[in-house]
């Protein structure tokens, strides 16, 4: 770690962060980054100098314990405290992220209308500025000096640029984050392995639209190694993979463990500087109910601590109609039930699913929603979960009073689902 002033600039390089996620009421950066520190503000970057998280030091900051961050998809998040008590509840965090792009939250805050906010992310182009006039200035020492030119390079069109090149990597955006990604704070790595899904749902507002096919291994191998450029040195701070796209656990068992494989030795992610390695992938009720031991034998030997998310969506007839969801409520009950019991007999491999909730939803979905949770688990579970997706942001209030008190007789651990994307 080194340490340097330039005016009323304090700068730190290579800061060592927290190596462990944890659930924490205050804020926490993790793995290894870069900082400098204004009379108004506190600016973090990642190992290649750009942008990576924001927060006010002066009186006119929202909230002393709210910050923004920088995602891949160069989107900014606002991270919101909401009342901390309420919001681990509903969210198992204990801080809401607030998106500058349509979502399903529940919660209205809108921190990108404050001016504290909007000028603290124009504060970066003075910060860049700041940064390319030092290095005018005369001699530097070379780890600042490369420092500056980094910061001095990011500007909007280069990150924009940037995200771009993950696009187009991946042949598209990722439009959706599997909800257990909450335990990294969404911080993984994305490599696709199939399009398309299975059903392509008449509510969906992520789907891809494309029948589901398998990626080939030389595209697999393409995206490791375009990843790895592109991430290039702060690949170190990430140790978790997402398998996309919306349904990976439909492709070949042989298939999803080459990725895992080739990704974990490619991606160098057994040389993360942070604790753990994790994987996270969709699944849908036939991928879930077709796997076979194969599979899960597969799965359990992988050095990785495994989370699966499913798609259930209703255990309700008419609703599943209603949402151009093409199952019976018998096959959704069976995935649930086997979704409990090998989160039971499956030390390494987690799996949660998904509801969806609306104020105006038939009394029939609610009643056999509360059925799943509180009936058909022979016990309290600890592991997995379920969680309930807005499918519409109507009386928001109501919902979440309906959610929670949903929670208090659950016999699982039940979350409000907010979609965020790469």
């Amino acid at each position: 770690m080194d340490e340097y002033r330039l005016g009323d600039l304090h700068i730190t390089l290579h800061k060592e962060g927290a190596r462990q996620h944890s659930k924490l009421s205050y804020p926490v950066r993790y793995g290894r980054f870069s900082e400098v520190r204004s009379p108004d503000y506190v600016f973090q970057f990642n190992l290649r100098g750009e942008p990576a998280y924001l927060h006010g030091k002066n009186g006119n900051w929202p909230h002393p314990s709210e910050w923004l961050k920088r995602t891949q998809g160069n989107d900014w998040v606002y991270y919101f405290s909401g009342g901390y008590s309420d919001v681990v509840d509903c969210l198992g965090e204990y801080y809401i992220p607030c998106f500058s792009y349509p979502s399903n939250s529940l919660w209205t805050r809108d921190p990108f209308q404050d001016q504290e906010v909007r000028d603290g992310l124009q504060a970066w182009s003075w910060l860049r500025r700041q940064s390319a006039g030092w290095l005018n200035s005369g001699a530097l020492p070379a780890g600042l000096k490369h420092f500056l030119e980094q910061v001095a390079a990011s500007d909007r069109m280069a990150l924009w640029n940037k995200a771009l090149r993950l696009f187009a990597l991946l042949q598209g955006r990722v439009s959706v984050l599997p909800p257990d990604a909450r335990h990294v704070d969404y911080d993984l790595l994305p490599v696709h392995i199939s399009d398309g899904c299975l059903y392509n749902c008449a509510f969906c507002s992520v789907k891809s639209g494309q029948e589901f096919r398998e990626r080939s291994r030389q595209n697999i191998r393409e995206q490791i190694g375009g990843l790895k450029k592109l991430i290039g040195p702060d690949i170190v701070n990430y140790n978790a993979l997402f398998l996309g796209q919306h349904d990976a656990l439909n492709s070949r068992p042989e298939l999803i463990e080459y990725a895992a494989l080739s990704a974990y030795q490619g991606l160098g992610l057994q040389d993360s500087i942070l604790q753990g390695r994790y994987l996270f992938l969709f699944a849908s009720v036939d991928s879930l109910l077709q796997a076979g031991t194969d599979l899960w034998a597969r799965l359990q030997e992988l050095p990785y601590y495994v989370y699966i998310n499913v798609g259930l969506e209703s255990a309700h007839g008419p609703t599943l109609q209603n949402l151009g969801k093409p199952l019976d409520p018998s096959r959704v009950l069976e995935a649930y039930d086997l979704i409990l019991e090998m989160n039971r007999v499956m030390p390494n491999v987690e799996i949660s699913a998904n509801m969806l909730v609306d104020w105006e939803m038939h009394p029939g979905h609610w009643q056999s929603l509360e059925e799943m949770i509180r009936e058909r688990p022979d016990r309290i579970q600890t592991k997995g979960g379920v969680y309930l997706s807005p499918l519409s942001r109507r009386r928001p209030k109501e919902q979440i009073r309906m959610f929670r008190n949903l929670k208090r007789r659950s016999k699982v651990p039940l979350f409000v689902y907010l979609i965020q994307r790469l």
